[in-house]
């Protein structure tokens, strides 16, 4: 990996659900490029919900969003927000996920 970012997006009130949702159906996930893509929530409001993206590059992660299933997950995901998202870039090395 060598490109990557972590969000943390606030879903309207009551609406965590419906983002998460969304996220976890997101595109990105069936995508070859895309190799690290965790959805989670604060354990203090369920409305915030936090994203980490790891790409094989920058470029792959920008032609990615560029294309078109990218652009309908943003367009369903904007009516749920509340305020601004917050984006750090990050790029994973490790770790562990188990579900």
């Amino acid at each position: 990996m060598n490109h990557g970012f972590h969000a943390t997006m606030s879903a309207q009130p009551g609406r965590g659900g419906e983002l998460i949702e969304l996220l976890l159906n997101a595109p990105s996930l069936r995508h070859p490029d895309c190799v690290v893509f965790l959805v989670g929530r604060s354990a203090a409001d369920p409305d915030v919900v936090h994203v980490t993206e790891g790409w094989v590059s920058e470029p792959a992660h920008r032609e990615f969003f560029a294309s078109e299933p990218a652009q309908a997950l943003v367009a369903a995901i904007q009516p749920l927000l509340s305020g601004r998202s917050t984006y750090t870039d990050e790029v994973p090395v490790g770790g562990k996920a188990a579900f």
